[in-house]
């Protein structure tokens, strides 16, 4: 039952937007087409297979109408599930690609990364909203994979920053002297959604990530 009135109402609208774009949809032509024939002079008959060529395109017409309906409907119920997953995701601590580092203002922020290969010397440099370096960090040797540094939220002289939106970048270089690329992530849990974009927003204190960048979910 639900499905027939969901049909029905998708041929109503694709049949409203026809009418709207070419001026009559299949209906009126149908109307149009059997008064032609009552009223049509007996000594000169229409031809009723040019008639029935134009209903049959019309028709094709409409079926294309009906086929734009419901990829919308599809793409409308799409969106409402994924929003509904970002929504699932409160509470929880997610690992997203990316390199935010959020300071609450007095709990240390952990800034994860990776590495291709073991490193000799690694340097962590924390940047502010202006891209300003307030913070390097020599954490020296590490092994190749998922590392952390701990950041207690303090600039090169101690001072603790306020609260807010950070950036973070890694450099190191293997036993060789060769630089590598290190993969950052931002990491945090999830305390709101901005729903507001094409794709929704998981808020972390003064950070966002988007959705399509989240790598891993964590309860808590």
């Amino acid at each position: 039952m639900v499905s027939t009135v969901a049909a029905s109402t998708d041929t109503t609208a694709a049949a409203a937007a026809m009418k709207k774009s070419l001026g009559m949809n299949k209906d009126d032509f149908m109307k149009l087409f059997i008064a032609q024939l009552q009223y049509q002079d007996p000594l000169k008959p229409q031809d009723p297979s040019a008639m029935l060529d134009q209903l049959s395109q019309l028709s094709l017409v409409e079926q294309s109408y009906n086929s734009n309906t419901a990829l919308k409907d599809l793409l409308s119920a799409q969106n409402n599930s994924i929003n509904l997953t970002a929504l699932s995701f409160i509470g929880k601590e997610v690992k997203a690609n990316g390199n935010v580092a959020t300071f609450d203002g007095s709990v240390s922020s952990t800034l994860e990364f990776n590495l291709p290969l073991s490193a000799t010397t690694t340097q962590v440099s924390i940047l502010d909203g202006t891209g300003k370096t307030v913070r390097t960090a020599a954490i020296g040797a590490c092994n190749s994979g998922n590392n952390s540094f701990s950041w207690d939220g303090r600039d090169n002289n101690g001072a603790l920053l306020v609260a807010g939106s950070y950036t973070f970048a890694v450099t190191a270089s293997a036993a060789n002297g060769s630089a590598l690329t290190p993969v950052t992530y931002t990491t945090g849990r999830i305390d709101g959604v901005n729903l507001t974009g094409s794709t929704p927003l998981l808020t972390i204190g003064a950070s966002s990530v988007s959705l399509t960048d989240v790598i891993s979910v964590k309860g808590v």
